[in-house]
């Protein structure tokens, strides 16, 4: 039988401790509501705002209840109309493609290169032939574009870009933030992201007009003066009579377990990188796997790793992921036919029109994903390396 690794790779480490202790208080004061608040106390809330507007150098920040639900207001805030089209990944999760539907745009998927990152070429194309206004800009998997280039591209056709951050809280290009590109950027705090509330997220914008229109979205009512890091009164007086409630708010208990965790996300960010280059190394030494190259301008966060078997058959893929479970390895398949958890391809969103992207889906055919989460130890990580590459040379020796 080979080695097999026991580990969890969907358990996260513990919540800190402050933070437990801060989420019993706000439970025991039964004031979970980011507005339930006493003469003029902050709240949980808008204090998580206002340090991750600091952490994250923008002008605004705006707490809500999901990653998703941050991508469906960042595109009504942007005015985004029924049918417009709106450019996207070809590559991505469900959520990015789910959200254009969702508030009744019509997604147009664009290529990727051999790096997983969204293909300029083709995205210069696509904005020539779609029309389109809007890109949403998904870093699937935190690997960053060229971001210097992409951003010519959509400034000088006058394309608006909203950055889906979910996969890169902590990353940079060329030392400036991910989300400090565009016009609005996303970002989430799911549980397998890289601070854990469960569900959440976060807008982050330096436009006072889509911060006003989005704070109205996410349900603030005539509220909007008790947010941490939003715009001024003034700022609300169209707003509020012209965007819908979408009841979206951040609640207080997650605001508290998720203070104490940006504390220590610029430390979490170097310890994933150190789990993500102790199984990259052992990987690239095996003739079989290639690994996606990160350039040099971009600070990669490392919570999983991507890598491609080129070579193998759609039957060799699966014995693949066979292999390494037998291992105690949990890979996920890209090029699976049908959806698997967390993963879906592009042909699987059947409520996007079917597009075709023969390089994207070249790509997929063979691309392998896997966790890194911080409850593994880096001698954890060198140990599923290793028997990665054992089983890839079982399969095809």
């Amino acid at each position: 039988m080979p080695a097999k690794f026991t580990g969890s790779f969907t358990q996260q480490e513990a919540i800190p401790a402050d933070a437990i202790a801060a989420a019993v208080a706000v439970l025991q004061s039964g004031r979970l509501h980011r507005y339930n608040l006493v003469g003029d106390e902050a709240g949980e809330v808008a204090q998580l705002e206002a340090e991750y507007r600091d952490w994250q150098g923008s002008q605004y920040c705006l707490a809500v209840t999901s990653g998703g639900q941050a991508l469906q207001i960042a595109l009504r805030a942007c005015g985004l109309r029924p049918g417009e089209a709106v450019l996207t990944n070809g590559f991505t999760l469900a959520p990015v493609p789910g959200a254009i539907s969702a508030v009744g745009g019509t997604a147009i998927l664009v290529e990727i290169d051999a790096g997983l990152r969204l293909d300029l070429e083709d995205l210069e194309a696509k904005i020539a032939s779609s029309r389109a206004r809007v890109l949403l800009l998904s870093h699937m998997r935190g690997h960053l574009c060229d971001m210097d280039r992409l951003m010519r591209i959509c400034d000088g056709a006058g394309v608006t870009v909203i950055e889906d951050c979910a996969h890169t809280m902590g990353a940079r290009w060329n030392g400036k933030r991910s989300g400090n590109f565009g016009k609005v950027a996303c970002f989430s705090t799911q549980t397998y992201k890289h601070m854990n509330s469960g569900e959440g997220g976060f807008l982050a914008t330096d436009d006072v007009e889509l911060a006003a229109r989005a704070t109205i979205l996410s349900g603030s009512y005539m509220m909007y003066a008790r947010h941490g890091a939003g715009p001024a009164p003034d700022a609300f007086a169209e707003a509020r009579y012209q965007m819908p409630n979408c009841s979206a708010r951040m609640d207080a208990l997650r605001a508290a377990i998720l203070r104490p965790q940006l504390a220590q996300l610029d430390s979490n960010v170097e310890r994933w990188n150190a789990r993500y280059r102790a199984v990259e190394a052992d990987l690239k030494g095996h003739p079989r796997i290639t690994t996606i190259s990160l350039p040099a301008e971009e600070l990669h966060v490392g919570s999983s790793i991507q890598f491609r078997m080129p070579d193998f058959t759609a039957a060799q893929c699966r014995a693949m992921s066979d292999a390494a479970k037998a291992r105690g390895v949990e890979l996920k398949w890209f090029g699976a036919a049908e959806p698997v958890g967390f993963t879906s391809a592009h042909p699987s969103w059947r409520y996007v029109t079917a597009q075709d992207l023969p390089e994207t889906d070249r790509i997929l055919a063979t691309l392998f994903d896997m966790r890194l989460p911080l409850s593994f130890s880096e001698a954890d990580c060198a140990l599923i390396a290793e028997l990665i590459c054992d089983a890839a040379s079982e399969v095809a020796p």
